[in-house]
């Protein structure tokens, strides 16, 4: 086990992986709660079209697939908040939207590459200390406004109405969350792969749900199991040389069939 220390590039994925494995079912519980579980794979998809054009224009994909990511998260709360369209529509609108414009620019660039494929499935090994330090600076910036803000969320999240009534700005917090999960979801590309990042900001959420008895609760209880994953499929994907990403969504999968299980035997 200690060998797997050896290597900086292994540090550099336990780091960005520990940070990735905290700020997801953070965000995701606050999406679950709202009944927005889809965001997530919306903001993934769309946020491949990002990488597909920092891959052609050769600038940072992850930078573009932030900012890609966070336009859409802003188009996605205006055209729900306007009421006509509503919300699952608009989320599918930009799915589909996302992908459209991810296929044709893949195909300007004359189909997938090796570089492509990473950020479709996750590599421990493409960890750079430039995605580490960018990992750190707007995943604290996140955690920071979640701690901050978590009274205004957790209202918003619940009760949209009742929120109004007592001052909160909703409007503005659920854009808030919109653009946390937009940013969230960017920045585990690289350890989770877009197309299985919804998954690891859902699954630890629905698990923790099964035997926690308040928000507080199922939030830390969900980051506990989430960082369990990713440790977890960090080191089985070094030993057995498997996609880290599908690895860390399969042992989420796994735990939430055990406290399924579990549950009813309660």
């Amino acid at each position: 086990m200690i060998e797997i220390f050896q290597f900086t590039f292994m540090i550099r994925a336990f780091a960005a992986g520990a940070m990735i494995g905290i700020i997801a079912p953070v965000i995701g519980t606050f999406l679950v709660v709202r009944r927005l579980s889809r965001l997530a794979d919306t903001l993934a998809h769309v946020s491949l079209a990002g990488v597909a054009i920092g891959l052609l224009t050769r600038t940072d994909p992850v930078l573009s697939a932030v900012l890609i990511s966070v336009l859409t998260a802003i188009g996605v709360e205006r055209l729900r908040g306007s009421r006509k369209i509503f919300g699952e529509s608009a989320l599918a609108l930009f799915l589909w939207s996302g992908m459209a414009i991810a296929v044709v620019i893949i195909s300007l660039a004359r189909g997938f590459n090796v570089g492509l494929f990473t950020f479709l499935f996750g590599s421990i090994a493409t960890v750079s200390p430039g995605d580490l330090y960018f990992i750190a600076i707007l995943g604290s910036a996140v955690l920071i406004m979640v701690v901050v803000f978590y009274k205004e969320l957790f209202f918003v999240s619940f009760d949209e109405e009742l929120a109004e009534v007592i001052g909160i700005r909703a409007r503005f917090f659920n854009l808030a969350l919109m653009i946390m999960a937009a940013v969230t979801i960017s920045l585990s590309m690289r350890i989770v792969g877009i197309l299985l990042i919804g998954a690891l900001m859902i699954i630890p959420v629905i698990t923790a749900m099964q035997f926690s008895r308040s928000f507080r609760q199922s939030l830390l209880f969900s980051v506990v199991l989430s960082l369990l994953a990713v440790m977890l499929g960090l080191i089985l994907s070094y030993y057995f040389d498997l996609a880290s990403g599908g690895t860390i969504v399969l042992i989420s999968i796994i735990i939430f069939l055990i406290a399924m299980m579990m549950s009813r035997k309660n």
